[in-house]
């Protein structure tokens, strides 16, 4: 049989009225976008997951005569508990939309991330200021790691740019651990420009690279408000970000280790910052 046939014969099937599993709220498929979607969380797993998480959702999808097992019946009790809406689209619409045709039959549907101005970030943030700033990290993994992280050790919140970096998708919330929910996270359109008002707002820029002029154990303004930039993992600071730093951190490690995972680092470099502020209390 071709690859694909089986499911076109079975969406043209026609619709059974008896024996159909019943899922109680869902509801007839409407006009949805099939472009593949950056919010949706896709897998039976997956979804159960995000919806016990709480991550702020649209909707949830479930493809036509899906099969309704212990974790499909978990995900739409779920769903009908957060008030979501529940549709049964055809498995084409749901390839569409998750940009994949592994998604067994179900799909959640983000909400687009609220994120906040920079400007209210430095002006709300406690003194001495602690924000950590994302530089072309693009696994949203580690995205929400570093979120988790930032959260833990109080800084007051996260930014990454627009291009060229992870945003706030279903995976990042879910790595976050529900710490997305509560730390402030904005998206700006020039990193430079952030680091440029951070300066003039009093902040200490501090780039965080393996080929640093300063090693982490000698950083001496850990009390002063201070914004942490951390590259990505293979490239590390982009030129025009690492120039604008006023100084650029490395952490210690064994000569055998290139570097350090983008969230493992920025968990050091935060668990350090913590310690040094709480002793010079």
């Amino acid at each position: 049989m071709r690859p694909g046939r089986k499911r076109r014969e079975a969406e043209a099937a026609p619709k059974r009225t008896t024996n159909a599993p019943r899922t109680g709220g869902r509801k007839p498929e409407s006009r949805l976008e099939t472009r593949a979607n950056a919010d949706a969380v896709a897998g039976r797993n997956s979804v159960v997951e995000a919806l016990r998480a709480k991550i702020p959702a649209k909707e949830l999808l479930i493809a036509e005569r899906a099969e309704i097992d212990e974790r499909m019946t978990e995900a739409l009790r779920l769903a009908k508990n957060q008030d979501l809406g529940i549709k049964e689209v055809a498995r084409g619409v749901l390839d569409g939309v998750t940009g994949t045709t592994m998604h067994q039959g179900i799909a959640l549907i983000i909400k687009p991330f609220a994120y906040k101005d920079f400007g209210q970030l430095i002006a709300q943030a406690q003194k001495p200021g602690l924000l950590i700033g994302l530089d072309g990290v693009t696994d949203p993994h580690n995205l929400g790691a570093i979120v988790r992280s930032a959260a833990a050790f109080g800084a007051d919140g996260v930014v990454i740019p627009e291009r060229r970096n992870a945003a706030m998708t279903g995976s990042a919330w879910k790595s976050s651990a529900g710490a997305a929910a509560r730390l402030p996270i904005s998206q700006v359109t020039n990193m430079v420009r952030s680091i440029e008002d951070a300066k003039k707002a009093g902040y200490f820029v501090v780039g965080l690279d393996a080929e640093g002029q300063e090693s982490l154990p000698k950083f001496s303004l850990a009390k002063e408000p201070i914004y942490i930039i951390v590259g990505s993992e293979g490239k590390g600071l982009s030129r025009l970000v690492r120039e604008k730093c006023d100084l650029i951190l490395s952490i210690p490690m064994q000569s055998d280790m290139e570097s350090l995972n983008a969230s493992v680092a920025t968990a050091i470099v935060l668990y350090w910052v913590s310690e040094n502020r709480a002793k010079q209390e």
